[in-house]
This record gives C-alpha cells, structure tokens and sequence, in this order.
C-alpha cells in the first residue's frame, strides 16, 4: 500500500495537520479487554473533533501483543470510528518489534482499514543505522510510515541527524512523530528532513508532550548551506491528548491560526507552561515517566470514561505522590478540563 492510493481527504489531513490522540487501552479489573469502555474511548475522541486515532501505540501498552489483543483492539477501534462517523479520519496502527513481525503487523492494520503505521524502532535499538534503515524500507513497502522519535527513558533509541535524513528518503514516509522530549533532538529531526528536501512530503507532528504548544506554533528556521529554511509542525500525535482533548483540539487550533504572524500573543506562550504543568503529574515526570500511562487512565477514570486504570503489567501503575500532583493540577488548571463536555456525552458513548 503506497500513501499516493489512500483516500485523498485523508492523505490531506495528514498532510496539513491534525489532532491525533494515542487511544488508551480499557481493561477490566482481571485485565481482560473492557469493550464498552473501548468504544466510549473512541467515540469520546471522535466527537471531541480529533482528526485520527493512533491504535496500539505505547499509550495503548505494547504488551497487547503478548496477550493477544493487538488485533482485536484495532479492529474495534476502526469498527467503532466507521460506525461513528462519516467524516475522514486517520487511523494510525502502531507498529514494533523486529522487521518479521513489524511486517506482520502492517499486514494486520492494512487489512483492517488503517492508514499508516506509526513505526517504533525500540527493538532496534542494538543495530547499526544500515540495519534500522533497511527495517524501516521494508516495513514502508507494506503501509504508509509514520517515523517515532520514541524518548529514551520510555525506550527509545537516539537517532541523529543523519539517520532521519535516510529516513525521510524512504518514499512511503508521509510524517513523522518527533518525541524525544529534547530540543537537541528535536531539532535533528527537522534538520534531517530539511537534508532530504522531504519537508513538502513528510509532515511533521510533535509528540514532546513536555512543550506541546510551542512546538505547534513557533516557526523553526534551519540553516544549510547559508540558505534558510522555515518548517512547522503541522499536527500532533500525543499520549497527552488522550484526555482532556476537547479542550487540546480547541488549543491546536490556537496555535494554528497564530503561525505566520509577526507575533504570538503573550497568553498563548503562557499557557504551553500550564499544558507542560499538567503533564508532569499526568506522565509521572517526578518518577522517569513510570506512572505515565496509569496518570492518563486516572483522568479518564474520574471523568467516568475509564472503570479503573489497570495496566496488563500488574508492577505498572501510578507512582508514590503522583495522585497527589493529578489532584493538584486538575484544581489548578480545571479549565483547561473537558469534565463538562464528557459528562453531558458520557451515557451516550458507553451506550
């Protein structure tokens, strides 16, 4: 599957930019899957406004695929968002592992209707630039790729300038999720697809949930050569909008419509520091980022959109003081919830 023969609403979307939650995973206390809390999930985003769903990905627990539930889970979100809605809407599956089963993986999402693949390269991370790059070729040969710059600490690899130029050149690469939480990092990303002359083909999306906004407002001027070229980030593919998204939708439209002006206002560069506030408790940054899918189950289990927040990894859960910090943001930033939208919807969508 080429991107030049996805639907063409859809491969624009991506291209100019949208809101793309990374879908949690609902569980039942005996961790088995929680299908009506699933769909609620998907309809939640969905009438929020979200452009896409990325399914599978590390927000959903990777480990889905040691239980068996990688494919029912996508299906049930596709199934869920087609039943939904009529308007386009991207679905991303979340790939990984080594190159066989990364293949076999793309295989899965295309049948099932998504896409592109969101392409994680954590168990690469022992091989050389050659090996990883010829993974990635091979992967995009079965569905459009969404490079992951996945940040260390949850087990990325680090990736240079260089490797993303290789990267972009891959013709079946159509964007790329920039989450190093590093603006070192993040810079060589974009340097990487400047060199490969792919920023008109490959959009990128920022995924440094520790500065969200900025990134989804400010220009970024690369220099090569004594030419200067200027790139944005058109869209975001965030763990963080996993909750509250209502009110980030609204937020990525602020920041779009302030590109390409003389100046932002002052209000808007404030609020990324409020944004960056709540997902310090909400990803667990007081712990290495231990408790950062158990803190956005807590927000989406007060809402009534979650019964609980079990992990299938029984050790995973939230940190010792991180329920403290979620009550102190939610009280601090209870404007930036969406708790009102939620409980006026919920009952439709766990119907």
């Amino acid at each position: 599957m080429h991107h030049s023969s996805m639907n063409s609403a859809i491969r624009r979307l991506i291209a100019e930019g949208t809101v793309i939650p990374a879908h949690p995973l609902a569980l039942k206390a005996d961790r088995s899957l929680d299908a009506v809390h699933q769909r609620a999930l998907t309809r939640y985003y969905i009438d929020a406004g979200a452009g896409g769903l990325a399914v599978g990905v590390h927000t959903t627990q990777f480990a889905i695929r040691d239980v068996g539930l990688y494919r029912p889970v996508l299906e049930l979100a596709a199934e869920t968002a087609n039943a939904w809605t009529d308007r386009p809407l991207a679905l991303v599956a979340g790939l990984s592992g080594p190159t066989r089963q990364a293949i076999a993986e793309a295989q899965t999402a295309r049948e099932i209707g998504y896409h592109a693949g969101l392409l994680s390269l954590a168990a690469m991370k022992s091989a050389s630039e050659d090996e990883i790059i010829a993974h990635c070729k091979t992967v995009a040969s079965e569905i459009p790729l969404v490079g992951f710059y996945l940040q260390p600490a949850v087990g990325g690899a680090i990736l240079g300038t260089e490797f993303w130029r290789r990267f972009a050149l891959i013709d079946n690469v159509i964007a790329i999720k920039i989450a190093p939480f590093n603006r070192y990092r993040t810079l060589d990303v974009l340097r990487g697809v400047a060199a490969a002359g792919a920023l008109d083909r490959v959009a990128l999306y920022t995924g440094n949930d520790d500065h969200i906004l900025l990134d989804l407002t400010l220009p970024f001027d690369l220099r090569d050569r004594g030419v200067t070229t200027r790139a944005y980030f058109r869209g975001g593919l965030l763990g963080h909008w996993s909750v509250w998204t209502a009110s980030a939708i609204k937020q990525f439209e602020m920041c779009r419509a302030a590109r390409h002006k003389a100046a932002v206002p002052a209000d808007l560069l404030a609020l990324d520091a409020r944004v960056t506030d709540c997902n310090s408790a909400f990803f667990d940054v007081a712990n290495n980022f231990h408790g950062c899918i158990a803190g956005c189950h807590e927000v989406l289990r007060r809402q009534g959109l979650l019964d609980g927040i079990w992990c299938l990894d029984r050790d995973e859960g939230l940190s010792p003081g991180q329920l403290d910090e979620i009550d102190r943001v939610c009280n601090e930033h209870a404007d930036l919830s969406d708790d009102d939208f939620v409980a006026a919807n919920l009952q439709k969508w766990l119907a």
